[in-house]
């Protein structure tokens, strides 16, 4: 399958923001604190948090993985793509805009999400027994490609922040490998720290190329980075898991 050019004139096909207004400064209140006040403050001086309201998008981190795509163009017409985590529902919208109408996406979240037009969201989850059939079933086959945008609640540790966001994409990468067809991708977060390289080794086992890039949609601060692995292999066998 291969994707038509979006044109780049449409706003919605656009992975940057067009522009930054005035900054708006928030002051401490009685009912807010110092980290609340700088909280809301980075939001609404963020170009992106702005960009995402203006289209429509449910998030910021839409324009996550529009970049990721715009590089590596995974997202391609009438792709069945699975997101897991999905709520709020961003990276499905884009999934959905760049995959096309005769494509077939699905969410799973614990959470219920809001409809989203030619989207299937289903409530769940995905480290249940039954979600990669469930999942099969909504696809109607195997995935072409399986998003994950997954991070656990933050502990204010940095170590064990870590090590809860990598358990996350290792269980990601277990769960594609149920339902990729061959040829298929895989999109994960991840925390820079070190015990990402085991989670590479793995990938490049299984996947033709994988690449650990940030897109330029994260904050500066922030020490998420995502893999983008394509080319899926198929499953290893057990000689395979042996070497």
């Amino acid at each position: 399958m291969s994707r038509k050019s979006k044109g780049g004139s449409s706003a919605k096909g656009r992975s940057r923001p067009t522009g930054r207004g005035k900054t708006v400064r928030v002051k401490t209140a009685k009912r807010r604190s110092a980290s609340s006040a700088r909280w809301l403050e980075r939001q609404l001086n963020d170009p992106y948090v702005a960009e995402a309201q203006a289209r429509g998008y449910r998030s910021r981190a839409a324009f996550k993985l529009l970049q990721l795509d715009d590089k590596y163009r995974f997202l391609t017409r009438g792709a069945r793509v699975v997101d897991l985590g999905a709520a709020p529902g961003g990276w499905v919208q884009v999934a959905q805009e760049r995959c096309g109408p005769e494509a077939r996406v699905v969410g799973i979240d614990l959470l219920e999400i809001a409809p989203i037009p030619g989207a299937e969201l289903l409530v769940g989850d995905f480290f249940d027994a039954d979600a990669p059939e469930r999942l099969r079933a909504a696809l109607d086959g195997p995935a072409d490609v399986v998003l994950s945008d997954m991070a656990a609640s933050s502990t204010g540790h940095a170590k064990t922040d870590h090590l809860r966001i990598m358990a996350l994409a290792e269980a990601a990468l277990l769960f594609a490998e149920e339902v990729l067809a061959p040829g298929g991708s895989f999109v994960a977060k991840v925390l820079q720290g070190g015990t990402e390289r085991e989670l590479l080794t793995r990938l490049k086992q299984v996947f033709e190329k994988v690449r650990h890039v940030k897109p330029e949609a994260s904050r500066k601060d922030s020490a998420e980075m995502y893999l983008v692995a394509t080319g899926y292999r198929g499953p290893r066998t057990a000689g395979e898991e042996a070497d």
